[in-house]
């Protein structure tokens, strides 16, 4: 199975982002073959930027994302998004690669299914 998690919300400030890693974690840990592409969006593409520093016993998207990469996950940005907040030259977590809408409809067309956060 193929499921692919939309995220639209910044990384912090709300609990979608961290909501959304917590299920492609669970999913990973619970169904080893099934496999997770998530694409960032909108302001959710400051999860994919490094050195993130939150404080003791919050909750980092850095390293939950770098989590669901070592375990097979695939990580977009959307290109368009980045450069509309300036992060055009900005180098992602390794893992998060930078995409556009081709590579959106593709994942969503293969996909089982799709879940947005």
């Amino acid at each position: 199975m193929k499921i692919l998690i939309i995220i639209n919300d910044a990384p912090y400030g709300t609990e979608k982002a961290y909501n959304a890693l917590r299920l492609a974690m669970n999913i990973q840990k619970e169904s080893p073959d099934t496999e997770v592409a998530i694409f960032l969006m909108a302001d959710a593409v400051g999860c994919g930027i490094p050195n993130q520093i939150t404080p003791s016993g919050y909750y980092n998207i850095e390293r939950m994302m770098k989590s669901v990469v070592m375990k097979g996950g695939e990580v977009k940005a959307c290109g368009t998004c980045m450069d509309a907040r300036g992060f055009a030259e900005i180098k992602l977590i390794e893992g998060v690669d930078r995409s556009n809408m081709k590579e959106l409809t593709d994942l969503t067309l293969i996909s089982d299914k799709v879940i947005t956060f």
